[in-house]
């Protein structure tokens, strides 16, 4: 049986009600939502039809404030099941949600609905939570999501190794790594290394547990490697001395930091005390070198800690980041977190920490010493 995929016409509309009739009993879509799902601009209906009638359809939601596409609804006639119509209608989905630049594609399906959950698992979505009393008979719903905006750099843009972090608490080493790794690529990756630089660049003291990195002791730690580096940082002083309340904490912070400005004066570290702006970061990115950065995580995850991430490429619309982050738990992989494409705008905003005073802090690193020329 030949299928045709196409977006659905205001003239779909009665067929699109029959087949929503003949393929639910309850939770059934109305003519009126169908109606206004056809006629809003952003949003998307696709219907699949053979022989002048439809045996199948998807609506794709597009998010106005976000980059995610949603599939709201997708049925399949009985007489077109078991012929692979179902899977042709969520890659033409996230094919339009792509071609209107969404990253994320997001769904439901009733947790009883094992074959659709097949399906999706399948064809790479993964679960990341529940709504309980979805239904009108009060089931649940499993959310599932999947990525679909993927970046393949060019033979512009220099290709960055991926390395995940193996500790809660080494973002920052695993970022800087994977930015030496990209100037030298004969750079080994190890856990060892990573746990080295951590020792190295240690605030001691952030929040609870361990410390995390700083930017001073990530730059000394790339220098005394033997790259190029330059750094940003937007403030003197001791930095995440608001994140410990104890006295005695925050002397060890300031401590650590003076041992740090100590050694870094002994380098030829280029240090600036002022904030950073996407235009240095880009332009750092045209000379072939990599940008460690500091963000707060708030705008992806709603969580306030600072996290570290290796900026990899820009263009007009994202900037594209490897987060050494993978949480597993969650059912993220590697292939989650490489080339993550986030807005511009958004990154704006991510790329500071603190809510009172703004902590912008980016670590450079250029070509190895040694050499003189970039690798």
């Amino acid at each position: 049986m030949h299928v045709l995929i196409r977006r659905a016409l205001p003239d779909d509309l009665d067929a699109l009600v029959d087949l929503e009739n003949r393929c639910f009993s309850e939770d059934r879509l109305s003519r009126r939502s169908f109606r206004r799902f056809l006629e809003m601009p952003r949003d998307r209906v696709l219907v699949a039809e053979t022989e002048g009638r439809l045996v199948g359809y998807s609506v794709v939601l597009m998010h106005k404030a976000t980059r995610l596409a949603r599939i709201y609804s997708i049925a399949v006639a009985d007489e077109a099941r078991g012929q692979g119509l179902g899977e042709r209608l969520v890659r033409e989905s996230e094919a339009v949600a792509v071609d209107a630049d969404r990253i994320i594609m997001r769904l439901e399906v009733r947790e009883d609905n094992h074959g659709a959950i097949r399906l999706y698992r399948r064809l790479g979505y993964r679960q990341f939570g529940t709504y309980r009393d979805y239904y009108e008979d009060h089931g649940n719903a499993l959310r599932f999501e999947r990525r679909i905006l993927f970046f393949e750099p060019s033979d512009a843009v220099r290709p960055v190794p991926y390395y995940p972090q193996t500790t809660d608490f080494t973002c920052g080493p695993a970022a800087l790594m994977m930015a030496m790794a990209a100037k030298c690529p004969e750079w080994r990756l190890t856990t060892l290394e990573e746990l080295r630089i951590w020792r190295e660049a240690t605030t001691i003291f952030m929040l609870a547990g361990h410390g995390g990195c700083g930017p001073h002791g990530l730059a000394l730690a790339a220098w005394q490697r033997g790259f190029t580096v330059t750094a940003y940082v937007s403030r003197e002083g001791a930095l995440f001395k608001d994140t410990v309340r104890s006295e005695e904490k925050k002397r060890v912070l300031e401590l650590v930091h003076e041992g740090f400005i100590h050694d870094m004066a002994l380098t030829d570290i280029d240090l600036h005390n002022e904030p950073i702006t996407v235009d240095v970061i880009e332009e750092a990115l045209a000379r072939g070198d990599i940008p460690v950065i500091l963000v707060s995580t708030w705008q992806l995850n709603r969580s306030r800690v600072p996290h570290w991430v290796t900026v990899c490429a820009m263009d007009n619309q994202f900037v594209y980041l490897h987060d050494p982050e993978v949480d597993v738990a969650e059912g993220e992989t590697i292939a989650d977190k490489q080339y993550l494409p986030v807005d511009r705008a958004v990154f704006e905003k991510m790329a500071s920490y603190g809510h009172r005073q703004r902590l912008q802090a980016v670590v450079i690193i250029g070509p190895r010493r040694d050499l003189g020329v970039s690798d």
